[in-house]
């Protein structure tokens, strides 16, 4: 009995993009998340970057659930004494909506140098342009 490893050469990377108008944050990072890693696919392996490149645009127009859009705070340390940051989810999308998206995606993905890798994949515009069309993309309904 053999085990067939998938290798870079048979997998080929597609491009994705999707657009985040009204859709809920946590329901896309999900959907996003496992075309990232590679989960869609019939030779998923764990250990191997076999997903696709995603292209999310409209990162500014999605929607959340619940009152998160008031109550949701995002942390971060300057590494100094006293040095706690800390912005709330409105005032956050006003300023990067991206890093929202991002965050959330990242959350989901290993913690380790794969999944470091899988991050770059993903290229998330606030905009309704996005400059990947030399790819040609095909529409990823979530």
């Amino acid at each position: 009995m053999k085990t067939f490893f998938v290798k870079n050469i048979i997998n080929k990377k597609r491009w994705f993009y999707v657009n985040a108008e009204n859709k809920i944050l946590g329901r896309l990072a999900s959907s996003v998340s496992k075309y990232l890693i590679g989960k869609h696919k019939s030779n998923y392996v764990s250990s191997v970057d076999n997903g696709d490149y995603i292209v999310i645009f409209n990162a500014e127009k999605i929607s959340f659930t619940g009152n998160k859009i008031n109550k949701k705070i995002y942390f971060r340390h300057t590494g100094y004494v006293g040095g706690l940051k800390a912005i709330n989810l409105k005032s956050l999308l006003l300023i990067q909506p991206e890093f929202v998206i991002k965050r959330a995606i990242k959350g989901m993905l290993p913690k380790n140098t794969l999944g470091r890798k899988i991050i770059k994949k993903l290229k998330i515009y606030s905009g309704n342009v996005f400059k990947h069309s030399a790819q040609k993309p095909t529409l990823l309904e979530i």
